[in-house]
């Protein structure tokens, strides 16, 4: 609001007499006084400012008090006698305090709705039994009671409820029925608390009992956290600089490679993957320019798990395919029904689903170079078609399966797409590593611990 008119501060008729030097500035005791029905000198300060709604002159007041057992405030009010428009707001009068506050009112009767309410622009309203919140900078501050509060809230939701009723919105009906609920709180058919969090500390809820103690309210005070400074406008110290570290996971690494087929340079790309409930693994792949072969491997991002891990799914439906699985290089496979076993090692380490993995192995095993041409076994070509047409039925969901995963190093993952619920298709086992697992996985021979004694000096 711009002001463009007098000022007419002070009780009408009061006569001022001349002076030839200037009168002391008033003490802050007589600006703020408590509000007092009998108190006639407490007059509102009237200043002539520009209505936003119509652009005439409307008549703001300012009436500067004091809220007792709390602090001065200013209460704001417009109105325009050319629209009818108005607009009331408080304001404090003192700093930020060093502490934000929350108020925690039990409302149990309907003399706890008069109680007197200081809400500023940076409080938040919550109110548990409806999961009701208004959030802090949504509303302007106002000098209100409990039951303005839930009054201002319901006129806050039914001011567009003419337009979605109209445009035929399902909100509409919803939010009806929840003013409803608001309305019930009025007439508190049953307690309820009211919250008032305030990160500035310049908000209040009124004790009817002060200066005694009031069982029905929790009044909280608390650092405020560095979102709060910042959404409050307070600078705070800035923080010593620490030297920054490098995330990983939002870059991709490359590095210059030899090709495996053709030996021409060739660049392999590196990158750090989160995977949801489980952890970090590294992918990397090559791609030939000259030849254009094409490579990927994925490598564990951790260490060797204290336990090995047996994953076993009972493949039911063609859904199965899609789920993400890593299969790391100490990871072995098996299908019972199929009477296959891969070993370790085989395939390497790879990141894709079940379906890819499943083609991976069948594509292994049919297109083996010993078994195909004038030396193949004629039975061995018919159990290796017989084989081929049972991983398709598999794939393609018509035939059931397990699915089993070995991996003692414990670094091998099959997507639960029930998580973080159980899998009721999916089994996955810990178990402690033989000791010929740990000598496969060179554990035996490792020694994380004392090894420097052990040391002899070399020349």
């Amino acid at each position: 609001m711009a002001a463009s008119g007098a000022v007419e501060p002070g009780p009408p008729g009061a006569a001022v007499a001349p002076s030839p030097a200037p009168a002391p500035p008033p003490a802050p005791d007589h600006l703020f006084r408590p509000i007092s029905a009998e108190d006639e000198e407490q007059q509102p300060t009237e200043i002539e400012s520009l209505c936003m709604n119509c652009y005439c002159n409307g008549m703001t007041r300012l009436l500067l008090t004091k809220i007792p057992f709390f602090r001065e405030i200013i209460v704001s009010s417009f109105s325009c006698e050319h629209c009818g428009w108005n607009n009331t707001e408080i304001q404090s009068a003192g700093r930020i305090q060093d502490q934000g506050v929350r108020y925690t009112l039990s409302v149990r009767a309907l003399e706890d709705m008069n109680r007197e309410v200081v809400k500023t622009d940076s409080a938040a309203t919550r109110i548990p039994e409806l999961d009701f919140e208004i959030p802090a900078f949504s509303q302007k501050g106002a000098l209100t009671t409990v039951e303005g509060l839930i009054t201002r809230a319901i006129s806050g939701l039914e001011q567009d409820q003419p337009a979605r009723r109209a445009n035929k919105d399902a909100t509409a009906e919803r939010i009806d029925e929840f003013i409803v609920k608001l309305k019930e709180l009025k007439q508190v058919a049953s307690p309820f608390t009211l919250i008032i969090d305030d990160p500035s500390g310049n908000s209040f809820v009124e004790n009817p009992h002060a200066p005694q103690k009031d069982d029905a309210l929790v009044i909280t005070h608390y650092n405020r956290t560095r979102q709060q400074e910042e959404m409050l406008g307070l600078q705070e110290e800035a923080p010593a600089e620490k030297p920054e570290e490098e995330d990983l996971r939002n870059e991709v690494l490359q590095f210059n490679t030899n090709c495996p087929e053709c030996n021409a340079p060739a660049q392999t790309n590196m990158k750090l993957v989160q995977i949801p409930h489980f952890k970090e693994v590294i992918i990397m792949a090559t791609n030939c320019e000259n030849c254009g072969h094409r490579t990927n491997e994925v490598k564990s991002g951790g260490a060797v798990e204290p336990l090995g891990t047996r994953i076993t799914l009972h493949i039911t439906d063609a859904s199965d395919m899609t789920r993400d699985l890593l299969k790391s290089e100490t990871c072995s496979v098996e299908i019972p029904e199929l009477e296959f076993e891969l070993g370790m090692a085989v395939l390497g380490g790879k990141f894709t689903t079940l379906e890819g993995l499943l083609k991976d192995i069948r594509e292994l095993v049919t297109k083996n170079p010993f078994t195909l041409g004038d030396s193949s076994n004629p039975g061995q070509t018919e159990r290796l078609q017989e084989f081929s047409q049972k991983m398709d039925q598999i794939i393609e969901g018509n035939m059931k399966a397990h699915f089993i995963m070995d991996d003692p190093a414990g670094n091998s993952y099959l997507q639960n797409v029930y998580a973080p619920e159980d899998d009721p298709e999916m089994k996955v086992e810990r178990y402690k590593r033989t000791f010929d697992q740990n000598e496969e996985l060179g554990l035996n021979d490792m020694k994380t611990e004392g090894y420097e004694a052990g040391l002899a000096p070399q020349r």
